[in-house]
């Protein structure tokens, strides 16, 4: 694992298990519950371990690992489970974002706002 990644929260098939990291508890509720929510039915449909990571830069990743034994894991459900959390959490992923850089890595909301801004041209 990256040193230069914190875990936000993931979930075990294997364990059965979710984490979520309290560094995260001045997060509202309903997002806890959505990102509980998400990783668990993650895991109950595809299997693996799903985390919630941040990058050094406040890029939320979505990592994904499996057992090399797990017969039952299914990789091309997992492609297709993650690029359809990608679209239907897009807000709440990219406001997680936000929420990082902001409150952990320091950056300013103003500049934040002004770099999305730039990219709606190209």
């Amino acid at each position: 694992m990256d040193s230069d990644r914190v875990i936000l929260c993931g979930s075990s098939a294997y364990e059965k298990r979710y984490y979520f990291n309290e560094v995260f508890s001045s997060l509202p509720d309903a997002v806890k519950e959505e990102l509980q929510i998400m990783c668990v039915l993650y895991t109950e449909e595809v299997g693996g371990v799903l985390t919630l990571e941040f990058d050094a830069y406040g890029n939320l990743l979505l990592q994904v690992s499996a057992r090399e034994d797990d017969l039952l894991f299914d990789e091309i459900g997992s492609h297709l489970k993650i690029k359809d959390i990608r679209i239907k959490r897009k807000d709440l992923l990219e406001g997680l974002e936000t929420y990082f850089k902001v409150f952990y890595l320091g950056q300013a909301f103003e500049d934040l706002k002004e770099y999305e801004d730039e990219d709606e041209y190209l």
